[in-house]
């Protein structure tokens, strides 16, 4: 019976890891236990009809995606510096907890939608300050996908050096393991899970790449004259990249087993040599709880079942 697809995110001092039927973040506290956070999913029947559109679902999943993510973020953040014997205190000056969630979610999305906004703008400029040297429209969207390229590659090198993106890289590394050593049908000890690659197919840092390549693709469907233009058709177009760009990183995984194929996936592999860490064993134990976790509860799902 081939094994569920299961995906997931690193967070502060933990990882979260989603199933179908609910996610789970485990995070390591002050005194290092172990702490949880569980968020189950709604069913909505207009989402789900979407994401079986091609191209449609891939902004659905990532508008989903954010938001839920978003939430995981949240609870670690707020949890994973706080001694357990103030978690009673903190509880009853806690806002609202839907009021609270919503609002995460929301500030998700709009984060990601800004930075998408950010890497699609600047690198039009910056390409337009070269159309001297390089003024004909294709060398203009070569040019303007390296600068895109570029931004990505040295904003994720600069900020990995930061201690709390470091680590939160090296939960990347140790989510990825757990998974690999899952879907290897190993069983989900320490030794077993350091042993395994810490880069994935499936990974959202794959797709980031992807859309930089995608959109060099699309830009050549598209007018680079006059400069408004130009950038209206840019984010314009931002929904069409990220759809097809989804679709790309499912082919990629898709194909990962098949000679020649496998390695239309290798480029987002190597950005993840620049996203993910090897992880110490403690991380890895977080990762392993919370993944655990996860199994325990889409096992007890009323609807699930036997994995």
């Amino acid at each position: 019976m081939t094994k569920p697809a299961y995906g997931g995110q690193a967070v502060i001092e933990g990882v979260m890891f989603g199933g179908k039927h609910i996610s789970v973040t485990a995070i390591r506290r002050k005194d290092n236990s172990i702490d949880y956070f569980y968020l189950p999913k709604k069913t909505i029947p207009s989402v789900q009809a979407m994401k079986t559109i091609p191209f449609l679902r891939g902004i659905v999943a990532i508008i989903e995606s954010s938001a839920n993510g978003a939430k995981h973020l949240n609870f670690a953040s707020e949890r994973y510096d706080v001694d357990p014997k103030d978690d009673a205190k903190i509880k009853e000056e806690s806002p609202s907890k839907t009021t609270l969630v919503l609002g995460v979610a929301v500030a998700g999305v709009l984060s990601f939608l800004f930075a998408k906004f950010f890497m699609t703008i600047i690198p039009v400029f910056l390409a337009e300050l070269m159309r001297p040297i390089f003024p004909g429209s294709l060398a203009q969207i070569l040019v303007e996908g390296a600068f895109k390229l570029l931004l990505v590659l040295t904003y994720i090198y600069a900020i990995s050096f930061t201690p709390l993106i470091k680590r939160l890289f090296q939960y990347h590394g140790a989510e990825h393991k757990v998974i690999n050593a899952y879907e290897n049908g190993l069983g989900l000890t320490v030794e077993n899970v350091k042993s395994q690659s810490r880069l994935h197919y499936r990974c959202g840092s794959s797709f980031i790449l992807f859309t930089v390549i995608v959109s060099v693709l699309i830009y050549t469907l598209v007018p680079t004259d006059p400069l408004w233009l130009r950038v209206m058709d840019r984010i314009l177009l931002i929904p069409v990249v990220l759809g097809v760009s989804f679709e790309v990183l499912q082919l990629t995984n898709k194909a990962r087993n098949i000679p020649v194929l496998k390695y239309l996936g290798y480029p987002g592999l190597w950005l993840q040599l620049l996203t993910t860490k090897e992880p110490d064993e403690k991380q890895i134990e977080v990762a392993i709880a919370s993944f655990n976790e996860l199994l325990k509860m889409e096992s007890e799902h009323p609807t699930s079942a036997v994995l």
